[in-house]
């Protein structure tokens, strides 16, 4: 069984070199407080409540996509081992400082994340 805690955050893929359209967006329109950092895959982060947005280039030409959510659980060695006898194939992406990630892909072919931060 895994115990979700909640959602941590949400990727959305943006065209590669509109960066600094979606600043103008997210940033100026939306009025999101950026989360500074050199985060993976050069991706943009908002703070939006206790929720972050995930802003990622991707070429639009891309099979499957990088988008997804992302779910904070109480025990990641326990949600693993238990996809793993389900049958369900976990990837690994790169790695962010104070927390351990996996992903896995729905039958459908969307990306999930799952989470747990370091004590």
């Amino acid at each position: 069984m895994i115990r979700f805690k909640r959602l941590d955050h949400v990727a959305i893929m943006i065209p590669t070199g509109k960066k600094e359209e979606a600043r103008q967006f997210y940033g100026n329109t939306l009025q999101l407080v950026e989360i500074p950092g050199n985060h993976p895959r050069g991706a943009i982060w908002y703070g939006i409540a206790d929720v972050q947005l995930h802003l990622v280039e991707e070429d639009g030409d891309t099979k499957i996509s990088g988008r997804h959510p992302a779910f904070e659980v109480a025990d990641l060695e326990a949600a693993k081992a238990y996809l793993t006898r389900k049958g369900i194939e976990i990837a690994y992406s790169s790695v962010i400082t104070g927390r351990s990630r996996l992903f896995f892909r729905d039958p459908f072919g969307n990306r999930v994340e799952l989470l747990e931060y370091e004590q």
